[in-house]
């Protein structure tokens, strides 16, 4: 029979340190949440009390979920010291082909016409993100120069493929990818995944805890389990009350958690699993921490490489039928700059440029701080060539601080 090892003075924390060690926060993600609600409640007085409206939050969920899911992906390819800027012009090339396969070439009207264009682009993101992974790995060309290359090559294409014209309508079951009026799952099913989610923290919570005890590791005291499970539920149940504040215009039907949202959800639950779990992930961070020593350690560099890339390009390809859906059609404009906030997204979660650390949650809070920025940028009509000026000065001192950061981990 093993006993549980308590951590040293976890039981009494004596001041803010203790208790954050007790808890086993990680200080980055405390301070970047603590930070976004700085940003909102000032967003919310500078707004005259409209920023943190049930409207606006969940317009602003809807906005972050292109950006969040991308960022996930992000996250591997800077810890393994890599970077892709061609995110944005390959979500808009994808999109259009999503497009122009739904109005131009497939039948209209048929019940799988939305599925074969998705379909279609999911693989078409998955293909370029390996024909430029190949290039990074097989040929040695710096990823900088490889994806600098694919900003310029995408977005060229995307404006070949309709010399220009825009396409659509989208087919209305694709449509609901985006959010809008029809694109959310109502109040009822909000509570179920609420339910879900609480159960899950529930179990997980319950599940590490006899891992350790199974192990003889240390174990948190009770009252900070309780304390964090706690706070998981009130956030859980808060979001869900805020979705379900927002009702459709001139009813009183909630519109619930928008389905862009949902896969967002999915998308970083499977990626942290990923990253977590799976051998990949852990080569992954392995070859960010060092990749000569992954590389004599028996670890494929090369495919891995090129595995981070196709999923980068899938990621991308998911955000692209979002984005289309949302417009409602295939613009050539779609996804311009967003690479900007996708790495921004990456590097103020704290994923460190140096490689070897980055975390999910952090790229989801960091994609939340960008898009705050910007949807309270819009609310206070600040100039539109003024808020990519903003965008860059968070992403200088972001990376700033991550420098400050490592400097004194060393």
């Amino acid at each position: 029979m093993t006993t549980a090892v308590e951590n040293p003075g976890a039981t009494r924390p004596r001041g803010a340190r203790d208790l954050i060690a007790a808890l086993e926060i990680d200080t980055r993600l405390l301070a970047m949440a603590a930070a976004l609600v700085v940003i909102w409640v000032g967003l919310d007085i500078l707004t005259g009390g409209i920023f943190l409206t049930a409207r606006n939050l969940w317009n602003l969920s809807v906005q972050t979920s292109v950006v969040g899911i991308m960022a996930t992906g992000m996250v591997l390819v800077i810890v393994a010291r890599h970077i892709d800027l061609s995110v944005g012009s390959l979500l808009g090339f994808v999109g259009m082909i999503m497009a122009v396969l739904q109005v131009e070439i497939l039948p209209i009207g048929t019940s799988w016409t939305w599925l074969v264009s998705l379909a279609a682009g999911l693989i078409a993101g998955c293909l370029i993100g390996a024909f430029q992974g190949w290039w990074v790995a097989y040929r040695a060309v710096p990823a900088f120069i490889v994806t600098l290359g694919g900003l310029l090559i995408f977005r060229g294409l995307a404006w070949w493929i309709t010399q220009g014209r825009t396409v659509a309508p989208m087919d209305p079951t694709f449509q609901l990818m985006g959010g809008g009026l029809d694109g959310s799952i109502g109040a009822f099913w909000s509570w179920v995944v609420g339910a879900v989610f609480i159960a899950a923290a529930l179990f997980k919570t319950v599940r590490t805890r006899q891992r350790r005890n199974r192990f003889n590791f240390p174990v948190r005291p009770l009252w900070a389990e309780a304390l964090i499970l706690a706070v998981s539920i009130g956030l859980i149940v808060s979001f869900v009350l805020v979705m379900n504040s927002y009702y459709r215009p001139r009813t009183q039907i909630p519109q619930g958690i928008p389905i862009p949202v949902l896969i967002l959800i999915v998308v970083a639950v499977a990626m942290s699993a990923l990253t977590k779990v799976t051998k990949f992930g852990r080569y992954v961070f392995a070859i960010g921490g060092n990749p000569e020593a992954a590389e004599l350690g028996g670890i494929n560099v090369r495919k891995v490489t090129v595995m981070i890339f196709v999923l980068m390009g899938f990621l991308a390809a998911i955000s692209g039928a979002i984005q289309t859906a949302r417009l409602n059609a295939g613009l050539n404009s779609t996804g311009s700059l967003l690479e900007l906030s996708v790495i921004a997204a990456a590097v103020i979660g704290g994923t460190s440029l140096a490689g070897g650390v980055g975390t999910i949650a952090g790229a989801i809070l960091g994609a939340l701080i960008m898009q705050s920025l910007q949807s309270g940028m819009i609310l206070l009509d600040i100039a539109t060539p003024m808020q990519p000026v903003v965008i860059g000065l968070v992403l200088i001192v972001a990376v700033w601080l991550d420098t400050v950061y490592q400097k004194r981990r060393r």
